[in-house]
Parts: C-alpha cells; sequence; structure tokens
C-alpha cells in the first residue's frame, strides 16, 4: 500500500495539480522552510466563505511541493471554517505517509501557509468591521 503512496506523491510532483497564481485572490500568502529551502505559496479565491480556486506555486522537494498539489485540490469547495479545522493528521493522511520529523516539516509547510493565509483573512475581516 506504501508503494501506491509513494507513487501518488511522485506523480504530483511531475505534474503538481492547480500550479500558478490567482490574480485579485482572497487569501494569497508565502512561506519558507528555512532549514531546507523550500517555498511555497497558496492563492485562493472565495465566495460566500466557500473556495472556489486553489493555487501553488514555489520551490521545493518532492513532498513539499506534493503537498501542495494535493491540498489545493482537497480545499476547493471548502469553507474556511472547515480549512481552518484542518490539522496535521490530516495532512498526513491525504499523503498516506507519516513522514519522519525532517520530512513532516516539508509536508506540513503547504497547511501553514494556509492556516496563516486563513488567520490573516480573519484579522483583516476583523479589523475592518472595528
Amino acid at each position: 500500500m506504501e508503494v501506491l503512496y509513494r507513487e501518488n506523491i511522485l506523480d504530483h510532483y511531475r505534474n503538481p495539480r492547480n500550479e500558478g497564481t490567482l490574480e485579485d485572490a482572497d487569501i494569497s500568502h508565502e512561506l519558507d522552510n528555512p532549514l531546507c529551502g523550500d517555498r511555497i505559496r497558496i492563492d485562493i479565491r472565495l465566495k460566500d466563505g466557500v473556495v472556489t480556486e486553489a493555487r501553488f506555486s514555489g520551490r521545493g522537494c518532492v513532498i513539499s511541493i506534493a503537498s501542495a498539489s494535493i491540498l489545493t485540490e482537497e480545499i476547493v469547495g471548502k469553507s474556511v471554517a472547515e480549512l481552518h479545522a484542518y490539522r496535521d493528521e490530516d495532512m498526513f493522511r491525504l499523503l498516506g505517509i507519516t513522514p519522519g520529523p525532517v520530512r513532516a516539516r516539508c509536508a506540513l509547510l503547504p497547511l501553514q501557509v494556509l492556516k496563516e493565509g486563513i488567520s490573516r483573512l480573519r484579522d483583516e475581516e476583523q479589523s475592518l468591521r472595528a
């Protein structure tokens, strides 16, 4: 079974889904992993609090690129509240593997980008209400 998950990860790395950027995205956030140099940006377009489009760009290892590709596929159609509820275990479930400590940071970078982007959106919405 692990071989199937590895093949899926390699496929997402070689043929990333949703690669690119979105102009006028509702959420756009970028982070890097200073330990390995991976850098991931995620752009999201929302309608009524639900993801209608998601794109990613950046550079990184097989795990970080595959994670970004898989995550952007997963989140389309989800509400911001559902995205906010995602945990590390959810990302590992999507990947189909639990990487070791060093690779876990790579696998979780796209999720961290997503969560921080959501937090920034919520902060901006709150400041507009104030």
